[in-house]
């Protein structure tokens, strides 16, 4: 069965310096509760791009290390990106990240579709991964409210788009 989380952030900064942080996948311990054993095990670039590939360990489970690959298969900078799972503890994973200037800064939009694993099983661990996900997003809300945007902020004028050739 395909499940949904959706949340949705302001940002108090502008939509260059929101992308910047976001489009650089360094930043992603950054956001992601400890308890996750979140780690990043493949070679990264600053900046992301379409095509590009992520290989990260998790723990979804107490004492359950799993290694989880994403892709970037959508990109529409500084809007919108999509990861998607090639290979990881979900039978199916989708999430869709858009940035919108609103009044007060960036609209923050993340989507999440995803599928859980093993049948019946899964359907029975489902409450608990629906839990663990909304626990994730509580953090990872938490910790962009406690950054200092301000000192990140990027003049509209020097950023400069990466398209997938310069990556």
């Amino acid at each position: 069965m395909l499940h949904t989380l959706e949340r949705t952030q302001l940002l108090p900064t502008n939509l260059e310096t929101a992308w910047a942080f976001f489009s650089d996948p360094h930043n992603l311990p950054a956001i992601t509760p400890p308890w996750l054993g979140f780690s990043v095990i493949s070679p990264l670039p600053r900046r992301m791009h379409g095509g590009m590939i992520a290989q990260y360990t998790v723990r979804p489970f107490p004492l359950a290390t799993v290694t989880w690959v994403t892709e970037i298969t959508h990109l529409d900078e500084p809007h919108f990106f999509v990861d998607e799972q090639r290979f990881g503890p979900y039978r199916f994973w989708h999430h869709q990240h858009h940035f919108r200037e609103v009044s007060g800064g960036i609209e923050m939009r993340d989507q999440v579709s995803y599928i859980i694993p093993y049948g019946v099983a899964g359907a029975l661990a489902t409450p608990y991964v629906r839990c663990k996900l909304r626990e994730i997003f509580a953090f990872r809300y938490a910790a962009l409210e406690k950054m200092n945007w301000e000192a990140m902020t990027i003049s509209p004028k020097s950023f400069k788009p990466t398209y997938s050739d310069e990556a």
